[in-house]
C-alpha cells in the first residue's frame, strides 16, 4: 500500500498545485453567450430540430498488457487446507466481528493503559472479545494443560514404575483371554502407529509447501513489479493520446467550417425552400402550360380547318342531292292518287338529307394563338430558372458573407488546442513516472537482493521442521520396530520367563517409544498450541476477512482513526479526508480493471468536467457565431417581365373560348339521319310507286345517296386524317379547356406565393438564418462533446489501468495467506493430531510390551493350587 500511496501522490502532484492557475487562465477566454431568440412560423416555417451529429472515431487508447495472475489454485494440498479451514470454523464458528474491532480501535486510538480496561465500556469490550476467541482459549488452554501435566505425568509415571507398579512389575499373571487382550492392543497401536503417520505426513507436505510457494512467490513478485512498470510506462502515452485526439474533433469542426456554405448554407436553403421552391415550381409549370397552350391552339385551328374541308364537300353533295330529289318529286307524277301518299311521305323526311354536325360556325382561335405567342416571345421558363439560380446561391452567398466569421472560430479553436496542449504538459507526469520506473527498479534490485537471505531463512525452517517431524518419527520408529519385533518373537508356547529374544527386544523398543514420547510430546505441544494460537488466528481475522473483503470495512469505517477525519484513504492521500473515497470502492475498481483517475476519485483534486467546458465547450464560439449576418435581399425570384408575362397570358383570351361548342359539335354525328337507312326507305317508297320514271329516278336518287355515303361519309369518319384531326381536336379542347379554367385565379395564386416567398426572405431571413446557425453550431458543439465524453469515459475505463494495485492486493492474499498461513495452519494441524495420538499410544505400548517382554517370575500350577517361585 505504500507503493500505491507513492504512486497516486505522483501522479497527482502536478494537478493539486497548477488546477488554480488552470481555472484562471480558461476562465479567462470564456464568456457567456445568447441563444437565439424568434417567433415560432407557422407550420411551413416552423423550427427543424437539429440534425444528428456525425459520430467520431476516436480509436482505441494503447492498452497496457499486465502479466500476473492473482489467483492460485494449490491442487492435491487443498484438501488438506479445507480440513483445517474445517476444524478453525468449529472452534471460532462466529462471524467476523466488524463492530467490536472497530470500537476497540476507536476508544484506544491514543493507546492501550492499563488503567483503561477498568473502564465499564472497556470491560464490555473484552468480554465480547473473550466470547469471540471462547474457542480458541478453551483449546488454548487444554494445549497449556497437556503441556504443564504430561511432564508431571511422565515423572509419577517412572516413579510409579520404579516402585514396581504402573507395570513396573516383571511379572505377568496367566489368564486364559490373554491372546485377545494381546491381539486388541497390537491392533489398537497399529492404528493409532498408523494415524501418527498420516499426520507426519500431512506435517511434513504443508511443510515441504511452505518452501515450494516461497519459490513461486518471486514470480508474482517479478510479475508485479513488470506490471507497475507497464503502468507508468504506459500511462504517459496514454494522456499524450487523448490529448492528441482532440485534433480529430478539431478537424471534423475545421472541415465543417470550410463547407458552411454547404452545410450551413443549406440548412437555410432547406428551411426557405419550403416557401420558395413551390412558388418556382407554379411558375414554372404555368410557363409550360404556356407552351403546351400555344400547341393546343394550333393543333385546334389545324385540325378544324380540315374538318370543316371535309364537312364542306359532304355538305355540298348533300344540298345538291337535297335539291334534285326536291325537283324529282315535284313532278307532276306525284300528284297523281295512287302516288302523291308516297311522295309526300318522301317529302316529309327530305329535310333529314343534311350536316348534323357544323364546324364552320365554331369560333376562331386564331385571335387568341397570336396573343399567346406573344406572350411566348417572352422566355418564362429562363427567367424562372434564374430564380431557381439565385435562391440556390444561398450556399456560395453564406460563404462568402462569413469568410471572417470563419477565419475566427479557426484562431479559436486553434488556441483551444494550445490550451489543452499547454495544460497536458503542465504536469510533470512523464518525469514523475520516469522516476517512479526508477524506484520500481531500485526496489526491484533490493527485494532481489534479500533471495539468498530468505533461501537460507527458509532452509533452516525447513530443517527446524523436519526436525520436530523426527521426534514423532523416532516415537513411530520404536513403535513399529517394536510391532515387528514382538510379533515375529511371540511363541505361544514359551512362558513369560522363557521368551526369546526377539519378543523382547520388541517389548523394550515399546517401552522406549513411551519414554520418547513422554520426553517430546509436551514439548510438541507447546509448539502445537502457540502456531495454532497465532496461525488460526491470523486465518480467522486476518486472510479470511481479506478474502471475502470485511477487512475493507473496518478501514473504510467513518472516522476510525480521527474523530475529525471522515475517511482515511482520501486523508492519507490527499490529506482530505473529506472525499467520499473507500478502500473497498478502490479495490473493485482496479479489480476490474478501470482508470486510477475514476478509482482514486481524482476529479475531487483536478476535475476533468470543469477544464474541459471552460475549454473545449467555450461560450466564445457560440457568441461569434451569434453574429452571423447573412443577407438575402439581392435574391429575386421572378423579374418583372415574368410577372407582366403571366398578366398578359392570364388576359391572351384563352379562357374566352367557348370549348363548350367544340366538345359538342365533335360529340355530334356527321349527318342528321343515317345515309344508307335513308336509301334504304327511299327504295321501298320507289318499290310502292307503278313501274315508269318516277320509280326510276328515285331509285337514281338512293344511288346517289350511296355514294355520297360512300365517298364522303365513310371517309370522315374511318380516315386516318380526319379521326386524327377530330381526336386531335377533341384533346386540344379539353386541354384549353382545364388550362384557361380560371386562369386569372391561378396566375393570381402564382404571384401572391411569390410575393410570400420574397418577402419572406426579405423580412425573416435573419431568423431563420440565427436559428439554422444555432443549430450549426450546435453540431460543432457535438462534435466537441463527443471528444470530452470520450476523454471521460477513457478516464474511467482505459487510462491509467489500475489492475497492478489490486493484484498487489491479491498478491498479498496470496503469499500470507494461501502460501503461509494455509500451510502453518495445516502443519500444526498434523502435527497436533500426532501430539493428541501419542496418548493413546502410550497407553498402547505400555500394555502391549507386557506381553513381549521376558518377565522375572511367572505363575506355576501345581495339583490345581498355585504357588510362586
Amino acid at each position: 500500500m505504500l507503493w500505491t500511496r507513492w504512486l497516486v501522490l505522483l501522479l497527482c502532484w502536478g494537478a493539486t498545485g497548477g488546477v488554480q492557475q488552470a481555472e484562471e487562465r480558461a476562465g479567462s477566454g470564456a464568456g457567456a453567450g445568447t441563444g437565439a431568440r424568434g417567433e415560432v412560423w407557422s407550420d411551413s416555417r416552423r423550427q427543424r430540430s437539429p440534425p444528428p451529429v456525425e459520430p467520431l472515431d476516436f480509436g482505441f487508447v494503447p492498452a497496457a498488457v499486465y502479466d500476473t495472475h492473482a489467483y492460485y489454485e494449490p491442487g492435491t494440498i487443498g484438501i488438506l487446507f479445507h480440513m483445517v479451514h474445517a476444524f478453525l470454523y468449529v472452534v471460532q464458528p462466529n462471524s467476523f466481528p466488524t463492530d467490536l474491532i472497530v470500537k476497540i480501535i476507536q476508544q484506544n486510538m491514543g493507546g492501550i493503559k492499563i488503567e483503561e480496561w477498568r473502564k465499564p465500556e472497556n470491560v464490555v469490550l473484552l468480554l465480547q472479545w473473550i466470547h469471540y476467541e471462547a474457542g480458541f482459549l478453551i483449546c488454548a488452554i487444554t494445549g497449556i494443560v497437556f503441556v504443564v501435566f504430561t511432564p508431571i505425568i511422565a515423572a509419577c509415571f517412572c516413579m510409579c514404575r520404579c516402585c514396581d507398579n504402573c507395570g513396573g512389575e516383571m511379572h505377568q499373571r496367566q489368564r486364559k483371554n490373554a491372546d485377545c487382550h494381546r491381539g486388541f492392543f497390537t491392533a489398537s497401536l497399529m492404528a493409532t502407529t498408523i494415524f501418527i503417520i498420516l499426520g507426519v505426513f500431512i506435517a511434513y507436505a504443508a511443510n515441504h509447501n511452505i518452501t515450494t510457494q516461497i519459490k513461486s512467490t518471486r514470480r508474482l513478485i517479478n510479475t508485479n513489479m513488470r506490471d507497475l512498470k507497464t503502468f507508468a510506462n504506459n500511462t504517459p502515452a496514454q494522456i499524450e493520446y487523448l490529448t492528441a485526439q482532440y485534433t480529430t474533433a478539431k478537424n471534423k469542426v475545421l472541415s465543417d467550417l470550410d463547407n458552411i456554405g454547404p452545410l450551413l448554407g443549406a440548412r437555410i436553403h432547406s428551411n426557405l425552400e419550403k416557401e420558395v421552391v413551390p412558388a418556382l415550381d407554379a411558375a414554372l409549370r404555368m410557363a409550360g402550360a404556356m407552351r403546351e397552350t400555344k400547341e393546343a391552339l394550333e393543333n385546334v385551328s389545324s385540325s378544324l380547318e380540315i374538318l370543316q374541308e371535309g364537312m364542306g364537300r359532304l355538305q355540298a353533295s348533300l344540298a345538291g342531292e337535297r335539291a334534285s330529289l326536291s325537283n324529282t318529286l315535284s313532278d307532276p307524277a306525284c300528284t297523281n292518287g295512287a302516288v302523291s301518299h308516297a311522295c309526300n311521305s318522301i317529302r316529309s323526311i327530305l329535310p333529314q338529307l343534311g350536316m348534323n354536325a357544323d364546324f364552320s360556325t365554331l369560333p376562331d382561335v386564331g385571335q387568341a394563338l397570336t396573343n399567346v405567342n406573344t406572350v411566348l416571345k417572352v422566355d418564362l421558363s429562363n427567367i424562372v430558372q434564374k430564380g431557381y439560380a439565385s435562391f440556390n446561391d444561398t450556399p456560395a452567398l453564406v460563404k462568402d458573407q462569413t469568410k471572417n466569421i470563419v477565419s475566427g472560430v479557426k484562431g479559436m479553436l486553434d488556441k483551444i488546442g494550445s490550451e489543452i496542449t499547454a495544460f497536458s504538459k503542465m504536469f510533470p507526469v512523464e518525469a514523475s513516472l520516469a522516476n517512479f520506473t526508477i524506484f520500481l527498479n531500485e526496489r526491484h534490485k533490493s527485494i532481489e537482493s534479500f533471495y539468498p537471505q530468505i533461501d537460507q531463512m527458509d532452509f533452516y525452517r525447513w530443517i527446524g521442521c523436519v526436525a520436530v517431524l523426527c521426534s514423532v518419527v523416532l516415537v513411530l520408529a520404536f513403535n513399529v520396530f517394536g510391532l515387528l519385533c514382538g510379533s515375529c518373537g511371540y511363541d505361544k508356547q514359551a512362558t513369560p520367563t522363557t521368551r526369546g529374544c526377539l519378543s523382547n527386544t520388541g517389548g523394550n523398543l515399546l517401552m522406549a517409544g513411551v519414554g520418547f514420547s513422554f520426553i517430546f510430546a509436551w514439548v510438541l505441544m507447546g509448539l502445537v498450541t502457540t502456531l495454532f494460537v497465532v496461525g488460526g488466528n491470523v486465518e480467522k481475522l486476518m486472510c479470511e476477512p481479506l478474502a471475502n473483503r470485511q477487512l475493507f470495512k473496518i478501514i473504510d469505517t467513518p472516522f476510525l482513526v480521527h474523530p475529525e477525519k471522515r475517511n482515511f484513504l482520501p486523508g492519507m492521500l490527499f490529506q482530505n479526508p473529506n472525499i467520499d473515497l473507500t478502500l473497498g470502492a478502490m479495490y473493485r475498481e482496479c479489480h476490474e480493471n478501470n482508470g486510477l483517475y475514476h478509482a482514486l476519485q481524482l476529479e475531487n483534486i483536478f476535475n476533468i468536467n470543469n477544464f474541459l467546458n471552460r475549454t473545449v465547450y467555450n461560450k466564445d464560439l457560440a457568441k461569434v457565431f451569434e453574429g452571423v449576418q447573412v443577407d438575402l435581399k439581392d435574391v429575386a425570384l421572378l423579374e418583372q417581365a415574368g410577372r407582366d408575362n403571366l398578366i398578359n397570358f392570364a388576359n391572351s383570351g384563352v379562357g374566352d373560348i367557348d370549348y363548350a361548342a367544340y366538345l359538342a359539335e365533335l360529340n355530334k354525328g356527321m349527318t342528321v339521319v343515317d345515309l344508307l337507312s335513308f336509301c334504304s326507305d327511299l327504295e321501298e317508297q320507289a318499290d310502292q310507286l307503278p313501274r315508269g320514271a318516277l320509280e326510276n329516278a328515285l331509285k337514281g336518287h338512293a344511288s346517289s345517296i350511296r355514294f355520297i355515303h360512300r365517298e364522303h361519309v365513310v371517309p370522315l369518319e374511318q380516315a386516318m386524317k380526319y379521326v386524327r384531326a377530330r381526336s386531335t381536336l377533341s384533346q386540344s379542347v379539353k386541354l384549353l379547356q382545364k388550362t384557361s379554367s380560371d386562369l386569372p385565379v391561378k396566375v393570381t395564386n402564382i404571384l401572391s406565393a411569390i410575393d410570400a416567398a420574397e418577402y419572406l426572405i426579405t423580412n425573416n431571413a435573419s431568423f431563420v438564418v440565427k436559428q439554422e446557425t444555432k443549430g450549426f453550431v450546435q453540431s460543432l458543439v457535438g462534435y466537441f462533446k463527443q471528444y470530452t465524453e470520450w476523454v471521460k469515459s477513457s478516464l474511467t475505463a482505459e487510462v491509467a489501468q489500475c489492475k497492478p494495485i489490486s493484484n498487489m492486493v491479491d498478491s498479498v492474499e496470496i503469499v500470507a495467506c494461501s502460501f503461509i498461513i494455509d500451510s502453518v495452519n495445516t502443519f500444526w494441524f498434523g502435527l497436533g493430531g500426532c501430539c493428541v495420538l501419542l496418548i493413546p499410544s502410550i497407553i498402547f505400548s505400555v500394555k502391549l510390551s507386557k506381553y513381549y517382554r521376558r518377565m522375572d517370575t511367572e505363575d506355576v500350577f501345581e495339583d490345581g493350587q498355585e504357588s510362586w517361585n
